[in-house]
């Protein structure tokens, strides 16, 4: 009995690995939004974030998790340009240490601008948990449209990212 009530888990958690690891998140497109959060830790991220602000698919961005030592000029020589755009629409967050914080961050940048939606760009893989937890600390108070970067994920990159979402959300059920 033991023995098939493991199995069953296991079958179960293999199914949400590949689930998970199929079903990775997506590009939203022209979606117009008050504003744009990026969260800090992946390629092309800050670059897909700004690309979207050029064409106007919002008012700002706030780059939540970046180093305090990073400045405005810093990402300007990083993104090779853009200084007018950084320089008026550019928000460095540097609150942030992990991906709850980094919502937290953002519902007090939210709040300021007095915004009601954002576009959340993050990478593929960690979308769905970024998504978990954004929703989590602002409840249904701003529109958030998920925006993605696309990635070719390690298998170890996934399976980590896919257990810190379960851990996560059985926390969250134990409220611990």
């Amino acid at each position: 009995m033991i023995v098939r009530f493991f199995s069953i888990v296991l079958l179960l958690y293999l199914i949400g690995f590949i689930v998970f690891s199929v079903t990775l998140g997506s590009s939203a497109g022209g979606n117009r939004t008050d504003g744009i959060v990026v969260i800090t830790g992946g390629s092309g991220r800050i670059e897909h974030g700004v690309d979207m602000l050029a064409k106007g698919y919002a008012k700002r961005m706030l780059i939540s998790g970046t180093d305090p030592s990073v400045t405005k000029a810093d990402l300007v020589h990083r993104l090779g340009g853009r200084k007018r755009l950084v320089g008026c629409c550019v928000d460095l967050g540097s609150e942030s240490v992990d991906t709850r914080s980094n919502a937290e961050e953002a519902k007090r940048w939210l709040d300021k601008h007095h915004y009601s939606s954002f576009r959340l760009v993050t990478s593929d893989w960690h979308m769905r948990r970024a998504r978990y937890e954004f929703r989590r600390v602002m409840r249904d108070k701003y529109r958030l449209v998920p925006d993605a970067v696309h990635t070719e994920p390690r298998f170890v990159t996934l399976f980590g990212e896919y257990n810190k979402l379960l851990l996560r959300r059985i926390a969250v059920v134990f409220e611990l």
